[in-house]
C-alpha cells in the first residue's frame, strides 16, 4: 500500500525561530518516515511583500539547510523550491476563478496586515494584492500534489480551511467519474503552538517582529540565546508556578518552552524551581536551549550553498512531471484542453 503524502513549506523571509522549529519543521521530521514527504521554501509567498532579490535568494537556500538540519533526509524527503514549478502558480489561477472575494476579505491574516497603520501620518499603509491572493496559492500548493496532510501551526488552519472548500467546489462542479482534488487533512501539533513572543507573551513569537529579543532565533550564538532569555518577560510576583493567569504569561511561556525541549510537563518544571527564583529557572533554561540547538547548528554550518542547489535541481527534475499532469487534468475537466 502506497504512502499518503503530506506537504507543507516555509518562508525565507527573517529569520527562522524556535517557534517556527517545534511548530512547524520538527512536526515533518517526527513523520518524514510515514509519508510521502514533500517540503516545500515557499519563496513565491515571500513576496507578497518587499524583498530583496539578493537576501530572498540567499535564504530561499538557508531554509533549506535548516530543513535538513533540523532532521528531515534529503533522500526520503522532496525539498523543494516553490518558483522551481510554474504550476503552482498556475492552479492559482484556475483556484481564483471559483473563489469569492469575500472569502478572501474575512481571511484574518489579511485582516490584520491590510489594517497597518503607517506610524509617521497614521494613514493605512497600502498592501497589495498578492496578501488578498496568498491563500489561493496556498491553496494550490497543496492541492497540486494531492496531499492528504497538512502540518501547520494553529493561525494557519484558516487557510488549510479555505483549501479544503476551494477542493470540494472545484470537484463538484468540475469532476466527473472521480473527484480531482484530494481533500487535505490538518495536522496540528501541541508543542510549538504555545511559544509566545519573549518581550509580549500575549502575542506568538514572529519572524518579522521588529524587536529581536522578542524571539530566539535557530541560529542565535548562545550568548545571544542567554541574553534574550533572561530579558524576557515574567512578572513581580517572582513566584514560580503553572498558571492559566494572565499576569503569569510570561512565565508560563518559558515553562512551556522548558518542557518543549525535555521530557518535563511545565507542572514538573515548576515544581522542580519552587524554592528558586526566575533567574534560576532562565539560566537554567538558557543553558538548555543552547545545548538543544547546537546539534542543529553544527549540521547547518557543514552544509554547502552547491548541496542545496543540487537537491533544487533534483527535486524540480522530480515534481514536474506530477505537477505537470496533475495541470493537465485540472485543465482538461474545465474545458481548456
Amino acid at each position: 500500500m502506497s504512502k499518503q503524502t503530506f506537504f507543507s513549506g516555509v518562508q525565507p523571509s527573517g529569520n527562522l525561530h524556535i517557534g517556527n522549529y517545534f511548530g512547524a519543521i520538527k512536526n515533518w521530521v517526527d513523520i518524514q518516515e510515514e509519508y510521502n514527504a514533500i517540503c516545500c521554501v515557499v519563496n513565491l509567498h515571500a513576496i507578497t511583500v518587499p524583498q530583496n532579490p539578493e537576501e530572498l535568494n540567499q535564504k530561499t537556500i538557508e531554509v533549506a539547510k535548516l530543513y535538513i538540519a533540523a532532521g528531515l533526509d534529503p533522500a526520503k524527503v522532496t525539498i523543494f523550491r516553490q518558483s522551481d514549478i510554474p504550476q503552482h502558480t498556475e492552479l492559482m489561477w484556475l483556484l481564483n476563478t471559483i473563489t469569492k472575494t469575500g472569502e478572501l476579505f474575512k481571511m484574518t491574516q489579511f485582516k490584520d496586515k491590510s489594517g497597518i497603520q503607517n506610524s509617521e501620518d497614521n494613514t493605512k499603509i497600502s498592501i497589495g494584492a498578492g496578501l488578498l491572493n496568498y491563500p489561493i496559492l496556498m491553496a494550490a500548493d497543496i492541492l497540486l500534489y494531492d496531499a492528504n496532510l497538512v502540518p501547520v501551526g494553529e493561525d494557519q488552519t484558516q487557510h488549510i480551511e479555505i483549501t479544503r472548500t476551494l477542493a470540494r467546489r472545484f470537484n463538484k462542479k468540475f469532476s466527473k467519474e472521480e473527484d480531482v482534488f484530494t481533500i487535505p487533512n490538518i495536522y496540528t501539533s501541541p508543542a510549538g503552538k504555545k511559544i509566545m513572543a519573549l518581550d509580549n507573551p500575549l502575542k506568538k513569537m514572529s519572524k518579522s517582529a521588529e524587536a529581536v529579543n522578542s524571539r530566539i532565533e535557530i541560529l542565535d550564538e548562545p550568548e545571544v540565546i542567554k541574553k534574550k532569555i533572561m530579558k524576557a518577560t515574567t512578572d513581580s510576583e517572582n513566584k514560580i508556578y503553572y498558571s492559566d493567569k494572565p499576569e503569569k504569561a510570561g512565565l508560563r511561556n518559558l515553562l512551556n518552552i522548558f518542557s518543549i525541549i525535555t521530557d518535563a510537563t511545565p507542572e514538573q518544571i515548576a515544581e522542580n524551581y519552587q524554592d528558586k527564583g526566575y533567574g534560576d529557572l532562565k539560566k537554567d533554561l538558557a543553558e538548555a536551549m543552547v545545548s538543544y540547538l547546537q546539534p542543529i547548528q553544527d549540521k547547518f554550518n557543514s552544509i554547502s550553498d552547491e548541496e542545496i542547489l543540487n537537491i533544487f535541481i533534483q527535486s524540480k527534475s522530480t515534481l514536474l512531471p506530477q505537477t505537470q499532469a496533475k495541470i493537465t487534468q485540472v485543465k482538461k475537466v474545465m474545458g481548456l484542453e
